[in-house]
């Protein structure tokens, strides 16, 4: 007894020791990035375009960008996604098919997004003839994110339990109606959750918008979905590695993780008090 007692206590030790490691790492980067970031964030930074080869100005249209794609990547990742995880969970059968569909999905959560963004040109920007263009990266960032969604409304609707199906049905209700009333009730907030945390990922990524639309420098606002667009991400990019007065930028570079970190954040903590509320509203 003794000895399991100490072989549990390494074992806690052990864990909580990578998680000391891991979070001082994360505090270390924030650090770097927010003490060298937050002397270029400005109003003006946040809401003028950039000058004299983005070595001057604001990010405006990087935002602008990465708003409107992640809004396109909601509007084919969200619906499609949570549709695919309630036929997979609650009307296909279990055999072999289903079981492919799933690892097929699963494998897809795991491909490079470069391998996306190469997609991406063949279908929508050759075949489908979007060109370079804010739809065509959205639509491509969708794709990506669409094996996430469908693995996390999964695993949300596997989470309530298989009497509220069959109590609905007991009493006389169609499957959609027991689903709808005694099931997604209980799962949308995880469904939403995963969803969202889906999107904040999709918002940082910067190989799938690399080839389907993302351009170096636009010193104007998109007026439509077939315009090319600046990103956040892109942009970061472009100042840390291509730019050609790399030093002379620098200080914009750390302000645009900034503004990116930022971002990301709110969309993660937005999808944790979505998640509180909604939860809390099923309980009442």
């Amino acid at each position: 007894m003794k000895k399991k007692s100490v072989s549990q206590a390494i074992g806690f030790g052990l864990l909580r020791f990578c998680i000391i490691v891991v979070l001082m790492i994360l505090v270390v980067i924030l650090y770097d990035i927010f003490s060298k970031g937050k002397e270029a964030v400005s109003w003006e930074f946040l809401s003028a375009m950039p000058r004299n080869g983005m070595t001057e100005g604001g990010i405006l249209p990087a935002i602008v960008g990465t708003f409107l794609v992640t809004v396109i990547t909601a509007i084919l990742a969200i619906p499609l996604g949570m549709g695919c995880a309630i036929y997979l969970n609650e009307y296909a059968s279990h055999g072999k098919i289903t079981r492919l569909i799933r690892m097929s999905i699963r494998n897809l959560s795991g491909v490079p997004s470069i391998v996306y963004g190469l997609f991406g040109v063949v279908l929508f920007v050759q075949l489908m003839k979007l060109d370079t263009s804010i739809l065509a990266s959205g639509l491509t960032l969708g794709l990506m994110t669409l094996p996430w969604t469908i693995t996390a409304s999964e695993e949300a609707l596997k989470g309530v339990p298989r009497a509220y199906r069959e109590g609905s049905l007991a009493l006389g209700a169609t499957k959609w109606q027991a689903i709808r009333t005694n099931v997604l009730p209980y799962a949308i907030p995880g469904m939403l959750t995963g969803a969202i945390l889906g999107l904040a990922r999709a918002a940082g990524e910067t190989a799938p918008i690399l080839f389907t639309g993302a351009a170096f420098s636009l010193p104007f606002l998109p007026k439509s979905l077939s315009d090319q667009f600046m990103a956040l991400p892109y942009h970061l990019y472009i100042m840390a590695t291509q730019h050609h007065a790399i030093e002379k930028v620098r200080p914009i570079a750390y302000g645009t993780a900034l503004v990116l970190i930022a971002l990301i954040f709110c969309m993660n903590f937005f999808a944790v008090v979505l998640r509180y509320k909604l939860r809390k509203v099923k309980v009442e």
